[in-house]
Formats: C-alpha cells, sequence, structure tokens
C-alpha cells in the first residue's frame, strides 16, 4: 500500500486560510495528492482537458466546498482569473490550484495574488518518505529514481522508458505550452548534454560552444528547464572567511535516473533529497534555508552546504564505499563548528563520529532525518 504524500497534512491546513498552489514536476504525484482530499474529485477542474477548460472560462464551477484546478497557469490570464474567483469565493470555499511548473515564475498578469496563496512544492519519494531502512531498497530509489511511476514498478527496463518517454512529453507538451523556443532539436541535445555533467560546476560557456548557440540562449535554455522542474541549479558557498569561489553554480536532475556515473547520480540523489527539505522548511516554517556547496581556491571541496541566513548549519559530503573523513569537510567544519557535518557512503558501513564531531554513516542513516 502507498503512503499518504508527505505534503498532505500541510495543504489540509493551509486550505482553512488561504488559497493553495502546488507545483512540482510533471507525473510527480500533485494530481494524484490533489484528488486524495475529500470531496476532491467532485471539485476537480483540468486546463489540459478541453471541456474543464471551456468551464473555466465560462466559470462554470463545480458545487462544493473545494475547487481543484490543475495546469491553469497555462492560461495566460489566470493569476487575474483566479483573484476574481477568489475574491467572489462564498464563505468557506476552499481553492487548491496545481501546475507542473514553478507558479511563483509565470507572472502574466503581475503579482495580483499577492497575500492570497501559500506556495508548497512537491518533490518526488525519498528515503524519509518512503520510510526506507534497507540497502537494498535504498538501492532501488537510486537506481530507479524518486518519480512514482518508475519506482513503484520495480523494474529498471521501465524505469529508462519512462525517462525517455518523460523527457520527449517535457520538451514537445510541456515546454511549447508555456514558452516560446524555435529550435527545440538543440534544447533537447542541451537535455541530453546536462546528466554528464552533474558534480561540477556548470560551465554554461562550454554548452555554448557544444550547442553553437550564443551564451545568452543557452542560459535562458537551462532556466526555462529549471522552472520546468526538470534541473535545478545550486550556488557556491561565499563567506569572508574562507578564499571560496562565488561564480559557477551546480545543477542537479530532479529524476536522478538519467545520470549515467554512479558516483554522481549518488550525489545528486542527495541533492534532491536536500532540496527537498530546504523547500519543505522554506514552505512550511517560513526559514530561510539555502543549499550551496563549497569550492575554494585551494581545491577543497564540500558537495552540500546548508545555509540558514547566510550562515552554514549542515555539511554534507557524499561518498561512494566507506573511505577517510574528505579534507575539504574537515576544513570547513573547524570553521564553523558550530554546523551540523555529515559525511556519508553509498554503499559504506561505517557509522561513527570522528572528534571534531564529523558524522561518517550509511547514506540512508543520514536521510532518514530529512523529509
Amino acid at each position: 500500500m502507498r503512503k499518504e504524500r508527505y505534503l498532505r497534512p500541510q495543504i489540509v491546513r493551509d486550505l482553512a486560510r488561504k488559497m493553495v498552489f502546488v507545483s512540482g514536476p510533471r507525473q510527480v504525484g500533485k494530481t494524484t495528492l490533489a484528488l486524495s482530499l475529500p470531496q476532491a474529485r467532485r471539485g476537480y477542474l483540468n486546463w489540459d482537458v478541453a471541456e474543464h477548460r471551456e468551464r473555466i472560462l465560462q466559470r462554470e464551477l463545480p458545487a462544493g466546498r473545494l475547487w481543484i484546478f490543475d495546469e491553469i497557469h497555462k492560461y495566460r490570464g489566470w493569476r487575474n482569473w483566479l483573484k476574481g474567483i477568489y475574491d467572489g469565493r462564498p464563505r468557506g470555499q476552499k481553492i487548491l490550484v496545481t501546475g507542473s511548473a514553478r507558479l511563483d515564475f509565470y507572472r502574466y498578469s503581475g503579482d495580483s495574488l499577492q497575500g492570497r496563496y501559500h506556495l508548497l512544492r512537491l518533490h518526488p519519494l525519498s528515503v524519509a518518505e518512503l520510510g526506507l531502512k534497507e540497502r537494498d531498497a535504498f538501492r532501488d530509489l537510486l537506481q530507479l529514481g524518486g518519480f512514482p511511476e518508475p519506482f513503484f514498478s520495480s523494474s529498471e527496463v521501465e524505469a529508462r522508458r519512462w525517462s525517455r518517454e518523460y523527457r520527449n512529453l517535457l520538451i514537445r507538451e510541456e515546454l511549447t505550452s508555456l514558452e516560446r523556443v524555435d529550435d527545440l532539436g538543440r534544447l533537447e541535445l542541451l537535455m541530453l548534454r546536462l546528466p554528464a555533467l552533474v558534480g561540477s560546476p556548470l560551465s554554461v560557456n562550454a554548452l555554448r560552444e557544444d550547442l553553437e548557440v550564443s551564451h545568452k540562449t543557452a542560459e535562458r535554455w537551462i532556466a526555462i528547464l529549471e522552472r520546468l522542474y526538470a534541473v535545478f541549479r545550486i550556488p557556491p558557498l561565499g563567506a569572508p572567511r574562507i578564499r571560496a569561489i562565488r561564480k559557477a553554480r551546480k545543477h542537479y536532475h530532479f529524476d536522478w535516473s538519467v545520470v549515467e556515473d554512479p558516483a554522481a547520480r549518488f550525489e545528486n540523489l542527495v541533492a534532491a533529497h536536500l532540496q527537498k527539505w530546504t523547500h519543505y522548511v522554506q514552505d512550511t516554517a517560513g526559514r530561510e534555508l539555502e543549499l550551496r556547496y563549497f569550492r575554494d581556491t585551494d581545491g577543497r571541496e564540500v558537495d552540500f552546504v546548508v545555509v540558514d541566513q547566510r550562515r552554514p548549519t549542515l555539511m554534507v559530503e557524499c561518498k561512494r564505499a566507506d573511505t577517510a573523513v574528505d579534507r575539504g569537510l574537515r576544513y570547513l567544519k573547524a570553521r564553523f563548528p558550530e554546523a551540523a557535518a555529515w559525511q556519508i557512503a553509498a554503499v559504506g558501513k561505517k557509522d561513527y563520529q570522528t572528534p571534531e564531531r564529523i558524522r561518517v554513516a550509511p547514506a540512508v542513516t543520514f536521510l532518514r532525518t530529512l523529509i
């Protein structure tokens, strides 16, 4: 039996106060989550369904205490339309909006909904959400990815087929309904190129040369993929106490199964877990957590650093197997001793704490502490 998705309790609480926007990657489970709410099926309208679209435009809304508008951000005037619906709603009416793009970016009509909604971001399945404890179950998540359909198929073949079809759907349908791109073929080449570059600072200039496009075009295409929840980027940590590099960002995929290299795929999975946790804390508690990485001019690195109000609170270094504590992690921990520090291994077994209070543990041990 599949468990209740982690955002459901927060959605129920927030619907009592404001509209709720739930955004996230396509096929991550937003519609299934929305329809799990009481009386949801009666009030569900999807912009992609012609009959539903006509009802939305004519404001022929379902009778019931909950309205769910799915993919309505594809309607150019959606924000002003929602403002009118919200301001004129019957007393006690609840409104849930779901979309497969970053709803906070698509503001065609300005920010007319300010103060009227809470935004929640739904991420793929994770170790904590699934309650994974065993190494075999973690290996399945690493291989199949965290999207419900391929993960619950328990088949690497079906997961590969799903991933290929998902990429085509994202480019040929989702992207064209929201963005204007004249060269879809080159953009698809970009999507095929990016997985091999996971784990290192992303050089937009190198991509520009590979694709034979301008720097501005390459940057715009990556930004589009971010808005569509195909990839996310994290900036470097910069602090006056350390000789940090401050420019190039690293990128990761929401579907980490597209990353072939085992070490890079593991790092991508950890990045996705940490991004899910930081977004959850931002959306539900209002804390300004940010996910970053550390690299300095002397070649020391730490894969991930979570900062709260610009100060590191968590450091995570990823290793494929058990190994000595990384020098970059030791260096950064010495400069921010109050921050929690972990070195985690995909297939490691060691679990201990160093004298500097760096925790060395199997990946599952750490990932279960998140969301």
